[in-house]
């Protein structure tokens, strides 16, 4: 599909109030045909995701402990967990230190989860997946572990209000980017 047609049907499915705020941009290079240019998110004519540039206004994390030590990650702890780990430990570790357990093992988790998909991101082509974007459900795209299949999503004009609104725990464990998106279209409600 050419990149007018992908930008004119990605463009199509934007919330109204996203309109002329967030669009998808391209470069490309004329004399060199094995390049394929760049494609990029702009919010406010600012570019805000470009998967190729480590540079960009979205936090990238570098590694693991960056994830770990960063305060603005808010990790939900579930009762079964510190249960896993008393019988694990056979109730010899006091209870705030199950706590801090359980939320080094999530964090833990969810810093491999980030790094995985930033790193996919930053190596997938813009067109293959905006294009599996227009193919699949919203509720897959939402769902997803995919950054960029989140992003479309959430700018979409199919999720309405009391889903943006319901999912701000879920959100909490997402990307940075994805979050960006997120308070945007919660800007706008």
């Amino acid at each position: 599909m050419s990149w007018s047609k992908l930008k004119q049907q990605l463009e199509s499915f934007l919330s109204p109030a996203l309109i002329g705020r967030v669009e998808y941009r391209a470069t490309s290079y004329r004399y060199s045909p094995d390049k394929a240019g760049h494609c990029y998110i702009a919010v406010d004519k600012k570019n805000v995701l470009n998967m190729n540039d480590l540079t960009t206004l979205i936090k990238w994390y570098q590694s693991e402990q960056e994830i770990k030590n960063d305060s603005a990650i808010q990790i939900p702890i579930h009762q079964d967990e510190i249960e896993a780990i008393r019988k694990e430990t056979k109730g010899l570790v006091p209870e705030e230190r199950l706590q801090v357990i359980a939320r080094g093992r999530r964090i833990s988790e969810l810093a491999k989860e980030l790094l995985s998909a930033q790193s996919t991101l930053s190596k997938s082509n813009f067109t293959v997946e905006a294009t599996k974007f227009l193919a699949r459900s919203i509720e897959e795209s939402m769902e997803s572990n995919e950054i960029l299949l989140n992003i479309l999503a959430l700018v979409d004009r199919r999720v309405g209000k009391k889903r943006i609104l319901n999912m701000s725990d879920t959100i909490k464990l997402k990307h940075p980017s994805v979050q960006y998106f997120y308070e945007l279209r919660l800007s706008t409600l």
